[in-house]
């Protein structure tokens, strides 16, 4: 066999290889663990599966709008007290897949955890409280609301992933939008103020249920 042949058969076991470290870094967790969540869990949970695996070495923007578009489009909005019979419940990606629908804060889980099992890194990701305005550019309107910001750098702009708009834009374009405050697995930003995450009891809550899961951020 001539040597390029042998290096073309080489350059294909090594690229084989790294597609298969890829494919088992993001099919943790197992199925395993959302079958007691119900047969529409799994159906989802098999589409996310297969959605992650083939982002994995992509470029992160590529990364971020093929899960934006995955949520919006396979997930349901739906008001706690429609879906949970509960005023303000966080629900796993687990859980959200069992229902089919979910509010705000349910998109931007299930994005913040889809991307960090894809290999983004969570300093680049924010799970941002916001005050959404309602109407036009006059309306003084505006109603509690959740998206994920996602800085390339750390004092870059962040685009802005959300359920009410399917383009990822600059948080300057998202002028009907201003900012509470944000956290990560890490750490809460209020202004330009961090503290200790661990003051969200509700996002604690919801870490534990993760992991229970297999899901780690």
């Amino acid at each position: 066999m001539a040597f390029s042949q042998h290096l073309a058969r080489l350059s294909a076991l090594l690229a084989a290889c790294v597609l298969a470290a890829l494919v088992v870094a993001v099919e943790v967790p197992g199925e395993r663990a959302v079958q007691r969540y119900g047969p529409q869990a799994v159906s989802l949970y098999r589409e996310w599966r297969s959605l992650l695996v083939s982002l994995a070495g992509q470029d992160e923007r590529a990364q971020l709008l093929a899960v934006n578009q995955f949520f919006n489009r396979k997930i349901r909005f739906a008001e706690d007290r429609d879906v949970w019979g509960e005023s303000d419940y966080w629900a796993t990606p687990f859980e959200l897949f069992g229902k089919g629908a979910g509010d705000c804060e349910d998109f931007t889980i299930g994005k913040y955890m889809s991307l960090r099992l894809v290999g983004v890194s969570p300093d680049k990701l924010r799970l941002t409280y916001v005050r959404a305005r309602i109407g036009d550019a006059n309306s003084r309107v505006s109603q509690a609301h959740m998206v994920l910001a996602y800085y390339p750098q750390p004092n870059a702009e962040p685009l802005i992933l959300d359920n009410l708009v399917g383009s990822l834009l600059p948080a300057s374009q998202r002028d009907d939008l201003t900012p509470v405050f944000s956290f990560n697995a890490g750490a809460l930003w209020v202004g330009n103020q961090s503290s200790n995450v661990d003051r969200l009891t509700r996002w604690r809550q919801l870490l534990d249920r993760m992991k229970k899961d297999g899901l780690n951020p």
